[in-house]
């Protein structure tokens, strides 16, 4: 049988040349995936309805209210990085329906027969879902300046507003793919993923701050990935934004949630072709 073993060149350990091959196939996957939103360019406008219905409407709505702590920032501009991360949720928690699909057609089982880890088919579609949510992102940026919205011209915070979205996008869409694995069809994949977001969502602190929380909803919400999310979103993407937890805290909670997520679908991403 061929060895699909990456060569090792000498003096190089076999464990360091397997990471040159990890990033490769990661890269491929999700190079794949997003060829797939270049043939259909009419989903990006799509998913630019949902944010600004809530900045349009609901923005302007509670605008009006006097009542709501934002710590100084106007509701608008507080509310925004939540409605970014609101539409990175929406992209990211349905991706395991188009992992059913792929499955369906035998995409999947020609994935799973290639020399690629199964850690990097995972971690190629969790980054294909970043790249997908860093275009809503764009969207959201251009509505928010149309609007007035005081945004955060600093490059470094731009970029970190970037970076957030790819690790947030591609921990939920992680989370799609394990529940994906677990129930095997996509109406009962999109069944959990409705289910699931408005829970995630207004658990968090997208639309309010959490000092207007009950007390049992502070704690639901303090094991929220999307309430740190929100958090370092906030700071880094409005001018005057501050974080409650600081971003460091911020982005470990965000990176040890995907490692875990990532760990927990290599282990079962075979079973979904069973």
């Amino acid at each position: 049988m061929r060895s699909y073993a990456p060569a090792v060149r000498p003096g190089v350990s076999p464990d360091a040349a397997l990471i040159p091959a990890f990033v490769n196939h990661a890269a491929t996957v999700a190079w794949a995936e997003l060829l797939k939103l270049r043939r259909d360019p009419v989903e990006l406008l799509s998913r630019a309805a949902q944010p600004t219905l809530w900045l349009l409407v609901f923005g302007q709505v509670m605008a009006r209210l006097r009542g709501v702590p934002t710590g100084g920032l106007r509701y608008l501009d507080f509310m925004t990085p939540g409605v970014l991360a609101q539409s990175v949720l929406f992209i990211a928690i349905f991706y395991g329906v188009a992992t059913i699909w792929e499955r369906d057609v035998g995409v999947l089982h020609k994935l799973l027969v290639t020399p690629a880890s199964r850690t990097a088919l995972v971690v190629g579609k969790a980054l294909s879902a970043g790249a997908r949510a860093l275009s809503q992102a764009v969207l959201v940026y251009i509505l928010a300046l149309l609007l007035g919205i005081r945004l955060d011209s600093n490059p470094l915070h731009i970029l970190g507003v970037m970076a957030v979205v790819i690790i947030g996008a591609g921990l939920f869409a992680t989370l799609s793919l394990i529940i994906a694995c677990i129930v095997k069809t996509r109406e009962r994949v999109m069944g959990m993923g409705q289910l699931l977001t408005m829970p995630l969502f207004f658990a968090s602190n997208a639309i309010y701050p959490i000092a207007l929380m009950p007390g049992w909803l502070r704690t639901v919400s303090s094991v929220n990935p999307l309430t740190y999310e929100v958090d370092a979103l906030r700071a880094l993407m409005v001018q005057g934004g501050a974080s409650a937890y600081g971003i460091a805290p911020d982005l470990a909670v965000l990176l040890v949630s995907s490692v875990v997520l990532i760990a927990i679908a290599a282990r079962m991403f075979p079973r979904i072709v069973t």
